[in-house]
C-alpha cells in the first residue's frame, strides 16, 4: 500500500514522509483519495500541516514536520488501511548506514475505488529483494526545482490494505509477510554522520506579474478604444445631408474667399450625373469682354458726329479647349462686323448727348437708327482703325476689369456669321483649366443636353458682376437647310450666354451657343456642331487637348462621385497646384474633405467600425488568457 519514512530537509530538519506505492497510485482512485484525505487532514483544526508533498509524482508523497507527530499514521489510517513498524536490527553508530535488502510491495491485488472514502482490496504485501529507494526516488518525473532526495538513518513503517468489512484502525488483515532477511544495515540516527543531500523543498510558482500587466494593459486597451469607436458612431448625427463643396478652402492659403463662376452643386442634385458634367466643364468657361475706342465720322466727308472719342464693351461667352490659352468664342463679340460696331458707337454717343442734357432719353434710338448708314468708326484719324482690347476672365467676372484676374488676349482666326460665327482666340497665360470636345456627338430632336453660358442680374452695365449659369434643356430640330445643320433647343441662359456651351453627360462640349436670328427676341437658342468648332482648332493649327492638370482635376472628380474622398483629395490637391485658376478644383478638395470628416452616408465615421472590432478581438484574447491562466493557478494548488 504505501511507506512511512523518516528524514532529514535541507534545513536539518527532522520530517515524516508519508509514501503511496507507486503500483496503488496508477490503480483509478487512489491518487486522488491520497491528496484529499492529505490536504483535508491538514485543514482539520488539530491536523498535521504539510511541509512538503508532490502528488503528481509516481509514487505519491507528503511530508511532515517531526513536531507533527505520527502524521503518516493518521494519514493511513484515514486511508483506511492498517500501519505497521518495520523492525529493524541496529547497527553500531559508528558504522555507516546501510539500506535494508527490500522493501514490502502489495502484489495481492489492484486496489478499487469505492463509494466514500477509497477502501484497498485485502492482501498482503510480497516481499522484494530490491533495494529500498527513498519516496521521492521513486518519482517518474520530478517537479520542477526539486532534486532527489536520500534515505536517512530512520526505519521505514509499512501500510498494508485493511479488510472492507473492518473498521480502520484495526488490525483484521493479513499481517504483511516479512522480509528475506533482518533489515541489516539501517543504523540508528547519527547526528554526526556526515552530511548527506536531504529533501529540497519545492520552489515555489513563478509569479507571473508581467504576465498579468500585459493582460491589464490588452483589457485597458480593448475598453478605451471600444469606447471611443462607440463615441464616435454616437456622436455623428445618422441621417444628416453631406456637406455640399464650399467656396473657401482651408487647404490653400488664399488672401480672399474663392469664387469659382459656377457651383455645380448649387444647380444640380447632389452627387448627381448632371453636377458632375457641370463640373467637368465648369471651370474651362471664360468671360470675354472686348472694349472699342473711336471715333464716330460721318461717311461721305469724315467730320465728327463728337469731338470726343467714344469707348464702349461687348461681352460674351467662351470656353478653353487648349491649357496653353486658346478659346473658342462667338465671333460678332469679339470681331463684330462693321455695321454693328457703327450701331454700338452711335448708341454711345447718344446715352453721352443725354448726359450733357442735349439728348431726350426717349430719342436714342433714333439718333442711332437714323445715322447708322452714314456713319463709320475710325481710329484718331480717319484711315486708322478703333483701337480694341480683348481680356478673358475665368470664375466670377466683373465688367471693365483690364487688370488681374482678367487676362489680355487676341482674336486669332473668325469665322463669319454664314460659317458658323465662331472665333478663335488667345490668351496671354497658360496652364487653364481645358474642355474636351466631343467630336463624335450624333445630335438629334429630343437630345437632352446642358448648356452653360455667363450671366447676370446687376442693373448697372458697366461695373456688373458676371457668373456661369447652366440649364437643361432639349433639342427641339435639326436645321438641315445649311452646310452647318445647326439645332435648336428649348431654352435660353440670356444675352451675354452667346460662345457659351452644351454638353453631354460626360461634360464634353458638343456644340456653341449663338443667337438666333429667325427668332423675334433673337434669343440664344441656336447651337453651332462641334464639328464647326473643331475646324475652326484645325485652321488655326491648334489641337483640343487637355493638359495634366485636366486630367488630375477629372481622376478627383472620378474619385469624389465614387466615394474615395482621401484619392480625390489628392488629386485635387495636384490639379490646384499645376492649374492655380481652376478653382472649382480647390472648391471639391474642400467638399472631399468635409465629406471625409463627416463620415459616410450611413453617418458614423469610417474609423469607428474597425476600431471597435480591433478592441473587441483584443478584449477577448485577454479573456482567454486570464481564465487561462486561473485554470492552471487552480490546477497547480490542487496538486
Amino acid at each position: 500500500m504505501g511507506k512511512a519514512w523518516a528524514a532529514i530537509d535541507e534545513q536539518g530538519r527532522f520530517v515524516s514522509v508519508a509514501v503511496l506505492d507507486a503500483t496503488v497510485a496508477a490503480a483509478p482512485g487512489w491518487r486522488e483519495a491520497f491528496a484529499e484525505v492529505a490536504n483535508a487532514l491538514a485543514q482539520s483544526p488539530d491536523g498535521p500541516p504539510i511541509t512538503y508533498a508532490d502528488f503528481s509524482a509516481a509514487a505519491p508523497w507528503v511530508a511532515y514536520a517531526a513536531e507533527a507527530g505520527p502524521a503518516p499514521e493518521k494519514l493511513f489510517r484515514a486511508l483506511g488501511v492498517e500501519y505497521q513498524p518495520v523492525p529493524a536490527a541496529p547497527r553500531p553508530v559508528s558504522a555507516p548506514p546501510q539500506p535494508v535488502s527490500g522493501v514490502p510491495q502489495p502484489v495481492s491485488g489492484v486496489p478499487q475505488p469505492v463509494s466514500g472514502v477509497p477502501q484497498p482490496v485485502s492482501g498482503a504485501p510480497q516481499p522484494v529483494v530490491d533495494m529500498p529507494h527513498a519516496p521521492w526516488a521513486v518519482q517518474s518525473a520530478a517537479i520542477p526545482n526539486q532534486p532527489p532526495a536520500h534515505p536517512v538513518s530512520a526505519a521505514p513503517a509499512s501500510s498494508a490494505p485493511a479488510s472492507p468489512a473492518g473498521p480502520a484502525g484495526h488490525d483484521i488483515a493479513p499481517t504483511p509477510a516479512t522480509v528475506s532477511g533482518p533489515p541489516a544495515d539501517v543504523p540508528p540516527f547519527d547526528p554526526y554522520a556526515a552530511p548527506v543531500r536531504r529533501i529540497k523543498p519545492s520552489a515555489p510558482p513563478k509569479r507571473r506579474t508581467g504576465l498579468w500587466a500585459g493582460v491589464a494593459a490588452l483589457a485597458l486597451v480593448a475598453v478605451v478604444g471600444g469606447g471611443a469607436g462607440i463615441y464616435a458612431l454616437g456622436s455623428d448625427e445618422p441621417g444628416e445631408p453631406e456637406t455640399p463643396p464650399t467656396a473657401t478652402s482651408s487647404g490653400f492659403p488664399a488672401a480672399t474667399p474663392l469664387a469659382p463662376g459656377l457651383k455645380p452643386w448649387a444647380q444640380a442634385a447632389l452627387r448627381s450625373p448632371e453636377e458632375r458634367a457641370l463640373a467637368v466643364a465648369g471651370p474651362s468657361m471664360v468671360f470675354v469682354e472686348v472694349m472699342f475706342t473711336g471715333y464716330v465720322r460721318n461717311k461721305a466727308d469724315g467730320a465728327l458726329l463728337n469731338k470726343a472719342p467714344v469707348t464702349f464693351s461687348r461681352r460674351c461667352s467662351g470656353v478653353v479647349v487648349q491649357h496653353e490659352g486658346h478659346v473658342l468664342t462667338n465671333s460678332q463679340c469679339v470681331q463684330p462686323t462693321p455695321d454693328v460696331l457703327v450701331g454700338s458707337a452711335l448708341n454711345a454717343v447718344a446715352n453721352r448727348l443725354v448726359a450733357e442734357g442735349t439728348l431726350q432719353a426717349k430719342d436714342t434710338s433714333t439718333y442711332t437708327r437714323s445715322r447708322l448708314n452714314t456713319s463709320i468708326l475710325t481710329g484718331a484719324n480717319a484711315a486708322d482703325q478703333p483701337e480694341s482690347r480683348l481680356y478673358g476672365q475665368l470664375n466670377i467676372a466683373k465688367g471693365e476689369v483690364t487688370d488681374s484676374p482678367a487676362i489680355p488676349g487676341t482674336v486669332v482666326r473668325a469665322l463669319p456669321i454664314e460659317a458658323g460665327n465662331v472665333a478663335l482666340v488667345k490668351l496671354e497665360q497658360k496652364n487653364l483649366p481645358t474642355a474636351e470636345l466631343n467630336t463624335s456627338a450624333s445630335i438629334s430632336t429630343e437630345t437632352s443636353l446642358l448648356v452653360l453660358g455667363y450671366g447676370t442680374t446687376d442693373t448697372s452695365f458697366r461695373a456688373a458682376t458676371y457668373t456661369v449659369l447652366s440649364k437643361s434643356v432639349t433639342v427641339t430640330g435639326v436645321d438641315t437647310s445649311t452646310p452647318l445643320n445647326p439645332y435648336r433647343i428649348n431654352e435660353d441662359l440670356g444675352l451675354y450666354s452667346r460662345g457659351g456651351i452644351a454638353i453631354d453627360p460626360s461634360g464634353r462640349v458638343v456644340g456653341m451657343l449663338d443667337n438666333d436670328v429667325l427668332r423675334p427676341d433673337k434669343a440664344n437658342r441656336l447651337v453651332v456642331p462641334v464639328s464647326t468648332m473643331t475646324a475652326l482648332l484645325q485652321a488655326g493649327g491648334v489641337t483640343n487637348a487637355l493638359g495634366k492638370a485636366d486630367n488630375q482635376y477629372r481622376s478627383g472628380l472620378d474619385a469624389y462621385f465614387a466615394g474615395d474622398e482621401s484619392t480625390a483629395i489628392a488629386r485635387f490637391d495636384e490639379a490646384a497646384r499645376n492649374s492655380p485658376t481652376n478653382l472649382l478644383a480647390q472648391s471639391y478638395r474642400q467638399a472631399a474633405v468635409d465629406s471625409r470628416g463627416s463620415g459616410d452616408d450611413s453617418g458614423g465615421s469610417s474609423w469607428a467600425v474597425p476600431v471597435i472590432a480591433a478592441a473587441g478581438g483584443a478584449l477577448a484574447v485577454a479573456i482567454v488568457v486570464a481564465v487561462t491562466m486561473l485554470l492552471a493557478r487552480r490546477r497547480n494548488s490542487r496538486f
